[in-house]
């Protein structure tokens, strides 16, 4: 069991300059002294907690204020002698509980993990595999190569994360930058799941507000809603484009798909010739891997107008059932700036599309920082300017009606009031 503690004076500089030279105790919990040094020359504090079978650990702390001024670094008061030993001493219980199952996992082993998962978890998909490349890439460099990769995760505070955001290239785009923080988020969060025993309580608290990202910035994104006439300017844009490039229509037909159902382009570029039913007019479109565990459903069947069936009719004729839907053309170089068109294959990521995009924008009178989700959350906003039902707006969009309701709540305040409108009946 723990020594019986003799209690000294050690609050005040007064009250340690009476002391005899040696070392003496004061306790600040039942099982941790902080300890006072006494020499010739002053004094240092030090640390000790109790481990177990009549065992101790010691460490030292800093010079005491004796005759410098406190600095609460390398020059500490008796309060804050108190405050670093306590720290110390969480710290090195955080530490033993950690590595009890083995040593302790750090920010880029918790990395590497969710690399490797999403590699198993998407080994049949060549896309998403491309994705994770993507994925990798932006860890690697931006992550992995910063001192915050060597941090054991059960020592990671808010502020190590968001110093390393403070310490990204300034010139990294926006979408970058999302798409960065939301793979480190869910690296650790993944780690979180899997050592929950060996962290602490508190970690996804910390993961969650140490990588939160601008409310305004999110904000803005959410008020890209570009009304049906915008939608059709951008298709128009798209088509004329698409023709200047010799693309065969495989830009466009993107465009149109994203823009008539909403859907992400990593559930798009899922789609194969067998989704598209032209005598329901429909598009069975593959939920997304968003979110945890495992969904009720795998498809979402979304109705659609005829010109989006006649825009795929072209690229379905004699093509098996699991071919994949959208195509386009692949290049190798042939000489110093020389390509040209090698085979075809299926569309792989977002980032396909970025340059294609911002001319596209570019030939409109739509806002440069338009993102291509903006059609996405136009669609959303459109089901709910008709009234259709939150829930089977969720449905239609594979997401939620708490999501729904969280980020187009004013959409959905505006549908009710119409509806609650239609109901009113005069009386008397």
């Amino acid at each position: 069991m723990a020594k019986t503690l003799s209690e000294a004076a050690v609050t005040t500089k007064n009250a340690r300059a009476k002391l005899a030279r040696g070392i003496h105790w004061r306790g600040i919990d039942p099982d941790v002294h902080l300890g006072y040094r006494k020499g010739v020359r002053g004094g240092r504090w030090v640390v000790r907690w109790y481990r177990g079978e009549n065992k101790y650990f010691q460490q030292k702390l800093a010079t005491a204020d004796d005759v410098l001024p406190a600095n609460g670094a390398d020059t500490l008061d008796f309060s804050q002698a108190v405050t670093m030993a306590r720290e110390i001493v969480a710290q090195s219980r955080a530490d033993a509980k950690a590595t009890a199952a083995g040593p302790a996992i750090s920010v880029r082993s918790a990395i590497n993990e969710y690399i490797d998962l999403r590699k198993r978890r998407n080994a049949s998909e060549a896309a998403l595999s491309h994705s994770s490349r993507d994925a990798r890439s932006r860890l690697t460099k931006h992550v992995l190569s910063h001192p915050i990769a060597d941090k054991p995760l059960h020592r990671l505070e808010d502020r190590d994360l968001r110093n390393w955001k403070e310490d990204l290239p300034k010139d990294l785009a926006a979408g970058t930058i999302r798409r960065l923080v939301n793979d480190f988020k869910a690296s650790l969060n993944h780690a979180a799941g899997t050592y929950r025993k060996n962290l602490p309580p508190d970690f996804t608290t910390t993961v969650k507000f140490g990588l939160r990202t601008e409310v305004a910035a999110a904000t803005a994104a959410r008020r890209q809603i570009l009304s049906d006439s915008y939608v059709t300017t951008i298709l128009r844009a798209a088509k004329t484009y698409d023709d200047e490039l010799g693309w065969s229509g495989d830009l466009y037909r993107m465009i149109h798909v994203l823009a008539a159902t909403g859907a992400r382009m990593s559930q798009v570029v899922r789609l194969t010739v067998g989704d598209v039913q032209p005598e329901q007019s429909k598009i069975i479109i593959p939920v997304s891997f968003k979110g945890r565990g495992s969904k009720n459903v795998e498809h979402v069947a979304f109705p659609v107008a005829q010109n989006v069936i006649d825009a795929l009719q072209t690229v379905m004729k004699d093509r098996s059932p699991s071919e994949p839907l959208l195509e386009r053309w692949r290049h190798k170089q042939t000489a110093p700036n020389t390509w040209e068109k090698d085979r075809r294959g299926k569309w792989k990521t977002a980032s396909e599309l970025t340059r294609p995009w911002a001319e596209i924008i570019k030939r409109t009178n739509i806002s440069e920082d338009t993102l291509p989700y903006a059609l996405r959350h136009s669609s959303i906003v459109r089901g709910l300017r008709n009234r259709l039902p939150t829930r089977l707006v969720a449905a239609l969009h594979d997401t939620s009606t708490a999501m729904i309701e969280k980020h187009y709540s004013a959409f959905v305040t505006d549908a009710m009031n119409d509806l609650a409108a239609q109901a009113v009946v005069a009386l008397g």
